[in-house]
């Protein structure tokens, strides 16, 4: 089947006549945003309106995107602030066609929105929807924006114009490890980038927990806590997020002064623009985790330590952190001083506050009424430095930790008043409480995706359940949902995903999936070809309907080697077959043999459909091959399939050892290794999967060679090991934060599995035993030395994605029974 390449001006017309069509129907009509969530959050939404940034000041701002996005149509739109009055009492944006436009030249489209930010999202909308353009991050393709036509051209909405409301009133960003998973070395030039980004996505509740460290420096003076104190108490700049937490202290630390400085600086930056877009950012609150030095100047305080955070050995130099009860007289005078102090350094606040004082920490005690106090007092530190002040909430200790029961929660909940706390349903596209705690037990919360963990790379996602369950939600019996929330631990990955999510935040009905990416593959690549749109609707029913209720942290053998005996990973109580078709026949009786010793890859889609998929995707490449966004996608469609093709490969040699076939050992890990080998150039051809700029702009934050050593460990660290470890035992949290990235495959994964496969041939060499501690000594000493080391990694791709794509299928993926991956279920 031969692709269609359309001219722009007819793309534009055909998105113009299907979206008049469909927003007509679903969109143009207002209808009520108001829950009973809202109704308990208006003082806040009045008292936040009211304190905006003037209209002239959004409006220059929201041009400032434009100028960045498209700075060749940047006289062809006009913006304007119009109040919610205007917009049917809620937020809302209007495109009209411009009442002057006559000739080529003049202002052409008219959008107007309840702040910037809302401006944005209707420029967002209209190129989307009329000009079939498509805008995600740099790492994933970044915009296509060729579709959209000539200024002068720009297609025409109906004569009423489009209003599109917010059905809640709040769009979250951000999960609390955000910051260190992909946030951790940005400088301005990348956050701006990010600010923008999130206007156009119609983002207005963003977290902004930079710089804060140097906000607590300042305020632990006042408590007689010396610098040399803190050096223990905040961790390196990639674990910052678990240090605030109170899940770690000292790891990867201490922070260099200069740190402190850079990052309140760039905080104020990043403030300053939110702000002037008409943003609501999110300040941090003081959740009682202290330094250990605050317990020797209050000893009469009530200060504990908590227990071992998957440190090995319990190592008290990283974890078992203190925490001062929020019942003690202190810990309200600290949460004061520190609401205070980020009034007096940003001048101003959103009176939105992120505090998640028993985040992965359980309370000492369950009696409600002893929880309820310490809700309420958390809440008076909080409000005693800002009387406005809400409680912004993760919710994820109700699904984390058992501890949370109904009475419990509700303890929790109701220690407020109502209106006061917000609680974000953290996972809620697969696991959501909301349902469970019937709406959290009256308490206004943001249905929240959380889709991604540690920035693993990895095709997934639930995409017909983030298309219905925020109306569910918010359609739903005595609702009290008042916003969206996007709550990913990492960013960079699945842009299809976070495009649908983004656009739930203005949809009034559920939207069906099936028709909706059809036309994202068209604006994606800005025309429609039949043979990737046939790839996209396998895409959506298999990796991205993944429905099976498992958490998605990315254990595919490259990534995650397994650190177990090999007779835990496949042993048959029948015996073994000596041939090759036997044991693909026999591999689901072995699997289920295979022991809780490690975590398993996650597999809930046929794989062979996939690869069907991928042959779509290359004969498409003759058309596609200069689109970027086009060779993101494959490029990660080949990695995802051969990254299951190496699942399977690493259980056939396994079961080849444990037949004792040491050439069939042999060959096969030689060709796991090569595997390796392969999928590193391949990614090498794309931006978006190389190692080298999450090093780079790790040293380039640094002032001295000293911190330029100290951050590329972090960073190095964060992507391997992770946390401590011994000559012998392994981080618990190894390969957490795991990366399907150029560099590391070659230098570190490659490597490490050559190691393991040493062992097994050693072993049957010398008719012994695995030798599971040498293996592990090996392997940890490798890490380590990887991590001290200083080698560099390219910055900017190269090689060929299509040549490459194809010749890896060929090679791997092209065969007759490719069927049997399916049954590579180390997997489930």
């Amino acid at each position: 089947m031969a692709s269609t390449t359309f001219p722009a001006i007819f793309v534009t017309t055909l998105f113009t006549l299907f979206f008049f069509f469909f927003f007509f129907l679903t969109l143009c009509v207002p209808s009520s945003s108001s829950t009973i969530g809202v109704g308990y959050i208006s003082n806040v939404l009045e008292l936040q309106d009211r304190e905006r940034a003037p209209p002239y000041v959004q409006v220059a701002a929201a041009r400032g995107v434009l100028r960045r996005l498209l700075p060749s149509h940047s006289s062809s739109f006009d913006f304007r602030i119009v109040s919610k009055e205007q917009c049917g009492g809620s937020s809302c944006f209007i495109i009209k066609n411009h009442p002057s436009f006559r000739r080529r030249g003049d202002q052409e489209i008219l959008i107007s929105g309840v702040t910037g930010v809302e401006i944005l999202a209707g420029l967002h909308w209209y190129l989307k929807n009329w000009c079939g353009s498509h805008i995600s991050w740099d790492k994933t393709g970044g915009a296509q924006l060729f579709s959209v036509p000539k200024a002068g051209l720009l297609s025409r909405v109906g004569d009423g114009g489009i209003l599109v409301q917010r059905p809640v009133p709040w769009n979250y960003y951000q999960n609390a490890v955000t910051s260190s998973y992909s946030l951790a070395w940005w400088d301005w030039n990348r956050w701006e980038k990010e600010i923008d980004m999130m206007a156009i996505q119609g983002i207005n509740l963003p977290l902004a927990f930079t710089g804060q460290e140097a906000i607590w420096q300042k305020v632990f003076q006042k408590f007689n806590i010396s610098k040399s104190d803190l050096d223990d108490f905040f961790g390196g700049p990639a674990f910052l997020a678990w240090s605030r937490m109170g899940n770690l202290h000292g790891w990867g630390g201490p922070l260099p002064q200069s740190w402190l400085d850079q990052q309140l600086i760039l905080q104020k930056r990043i403030l300053d623009r939110m702000y002037e877009l008409g943003m609501t950012p999110v300040l941090p609150a003081f959740s009682g985790n202290v330094p250990a030095a605050l317990k020797t100047i209050y000893p009469s305080a009530k200060i504990t330590q908590l227990g071992n955070w998957f440190s090995v050995k319990s190592d008290p130099r990283w974890t078992c952190t203190y925490l001062l009860d929020a019942t003690d007289p202190l810990f309200v005078e600290i949460g004061k001083a520190f609401i205070k102090e980020q009034l007096k350094e940003y001048g101003r606040t959103s009176h939105i506050y992120n505090c998640d004082t028993f985040d992965e920490n359980t309370p000492p005690v369950d009696d409600p009424e002893y929880i309820s106090a310490l809700g309420e007092t958390i809440f008076k530190g909080l409000q005693s430095g800002d009387k406005d002040g809400v409680w912004l909430m993760q919710g994820w200790l109700f699904s984390y930790d058992p501890f949370w029961r109904p009475a419990q929660m509700k303890a929790l909940l109701h220690s407020v008043p109502a209106g006061r706390m917000v609680v974000l349903d953290l996972f809620a596209e697969v696991k959501p409480i909301w349902t469970t705690s019937d709406q959290f037990y009256g308490v206004p919360y943001i249905w929240c995706m959380l889709h991604n963990f540690a920035g693993n790379v990895e095709m997934y996602g639930v995409l017909d359940a983030i298309a219905s369950g925020p109306i569910d939600a918010w359609t739903s019996e005595n609702s009290t949902m008042v916003g969206l929330g996007m709550s990913m631990e990492g960013i960079e990955q699945n842009p299809v995903v976070y495009d649908l999510m983004s656009e739930m935040a203005f949809q009034q009905n559920k939207v069906d999936v099936k028709d909706w990416i059809n036309l994202y593959s068209t604006r994606r690549y800005g025309r429609a070809v039949p043979l990737v749109q046939a790839a996209w609707s396998i895409l959506h029913h298999t990796t991205y309907n993944c429905t099976d209720g498992a958490y998605d942290k990315n254990r595919d053998v490259i990534v995650a080697f397994p650190d177990v005996h090999p007779s835990l990973i496949a042993r048959s109580p029948q015996g073994y077959y000596q041939n090759e078709k036997s044991l693909i026949s026999r591999r689901a009786v072995l699997l289920e043999e295979i022991t809780d010793s490690f975590e398993r890859p996650h597999l809930w889609y046929s794989t062979s459909e996939v690869v069907h998929a991928l042959e779509l995707f290359i004969a498409s490449g003759d058309e596609l091959s200069e689109s970027n966004t086009y060779r993101y996608d494959l490029v990660d469609l080949t990695r995802q399939a051969l990254a299951k093709y190496a699942n399977q490969l690493f259980l056939n040699v396994i079961e080849a050892y444990h037949l004792s076939n040491t050439l069939e050992v042999v060959g096969l890990s030689q060709k796991f290794l090569e595997l390796i080998e392969d999928m590193d150039t391949l990614l090498a051809c794309h931006d978006g999967f190389l190692l080298g700029p999450w090093l780079e702009s790790a040293k380039k934050l640094a002032q001295d060679k000293e911190q330029e050593i100290q951050f590329e460990w972090n960073a190095r660290t964060q992507i391997t090991m992770w946390f401590d470890n011994t000559e012998e035992e392994a981080s618990l949290l190894r390969d957490y934060g795991n990366k399907y990235w150029s560099g590391l495959l070659r230098d570190y994964y490659g490597p490490r599995a050559a190691i393991y496969f040493k062992y097994l041939i050693k072993s049957l060499d010398e008719s012994s035993d695995f030798d599971l501690k040498s293996w592990r000594r090996e392997w940890i000493k490798l890490t380590n030395d990887w991590q001290n080391s200083r080698n560099t990694f390219p910055v900017k791709s190269t090689g060929n994605a299509v040549t490459n794509s194809r010749l890896l299928y060929e090679k791997y993926l092209r065969s007759d029974d490719i069927e049997s991956l399916d049954e590579a279920a180390i997997m489930q």
